[in-house]
């Protein structure tokens, strides 16, 4: 009898412990960008976000996608709105004033190393080009609401705008423009969904500048940007970062296909990133020399 009585009263001792944290735990909803069968990069994000979110133990999440997969400008207005609850972009001064990031580069720095989509037959345009008065020559193209567009014409890059990504693969099919900068890790991926078009990954050019893509959330959700940010720091200080990071079929593709280290490199400066980004913690920017 005396047994069963201590028995009884370390359950309730125990029960009284974890009973708050019952209470208070709760199952939260998120609406995010539509992620399946859009590519290889929505799906690297999505995950690294489920992969901050993981690391909460006071709650669970379910994931609910938009309906239809929703451009830069659209998803900004959906989330100012409340009718999404994280987005995920590359950073500007503008964005930063609208929406709350949370600075950890989600590509480790990559998104800033830019590589061309060209049309299957035309490297030749680009096999003499060894100057950047050079690359000037030739017209890029670009959603027209990316901070990449500011950065590149900034620079004296010539760039075609227009208001939808799918359209920029069927423009550079039909000759409108001569190269569609992506980050290092995108073309590959980019160019296998879409078989029917004759596009392939020029070899000879890198176009650097500084481009951090962060996970953001709505001005004034403090609770959840920063669970995310402490989802992710957890994740870059046990490793489990850049297991996700170097693991990924995209990242794979360019350490084995990019060959960075042996392409033309023309740096630009980028005006628009916030003075707030984190260059000087290394633990979250990739050396390139790791991809060697």
């Amino acid at each position: 009898m005396l047994k069963l009585i201590k028995h009884t009263l370390v359950v309730c001792s125990i029960l009284t412990v974890l009973s708050p944290l019952l209470v208070n735990a709760k199952n939260i909803e998120i609406r995010h960008n539509k992620v399946e069968g859009v590519g290889a990069k929505e799906e690297y994000q999505f995950g690294l976000l489920k992969l901050a979110l993981s690391y909460d133990k006071e709650n669970t999440y379910t994931y609910k996608p938009a309906s239809q997969f929703l451009p830069q400008s659209t998803m900004v207005e959906q989330l100012k709105s409340d009718r999404l609850d994280v987005v995920w972009t590359g950073t500007s001064k503008e964005l930063e004033a609208q929406i709350q990031p949370i600075r950890i580069p989600l590509y480790k720095g990559l998104l800033g190393h830019r590589i061309f989509i060209i049309r299957e037959g035309n490297q030749y345009k680009f096999d003499n080009v060894n100057t950047f008065a050079e690359l000037k020559q030739l017209t890029a193209a670009q959603e027209r609401t990316w901070a990449d567009t500011k950065i590149l014409r900034s620079a004296g890059i010539p760039v075609i705008g227009t208001r939808r990504y799918e359209n920029l693969f069927y423009m550079l099919e039909g000759g409108r423009y001569d190269y569609f900068p992506r980050g290092v890790h995108e073309p590959w991926s980019e160019i296998a969904a879409r078989p029917e078009l004759p596009l392939t990954v020029e070899k000879r050019i890198l176009v650097k500048y500084p481009m951090p893509a962060y996970l953001w959330v709505q001005k004034g959700n403090y609770e959840l940007a920063q669970k995310i940010e402490s989802g992710l720091r957890q994740a870059i200080e046990d490793g489990s970062f850049d297991a996700y990071f170097f693991g990924n079929p995209m990242i794979k593709d360019v350490i084995e296909k990019a060959h960075l280290t042996e392409r033309v490199v023309f740096e630009i400066n980028n005006p628009f990133v916030p003075d707030t980004t984190p260059f000087d913690d290394k633990s979250l920017w990739l050396d390139i020399s790791q991809l060697k």
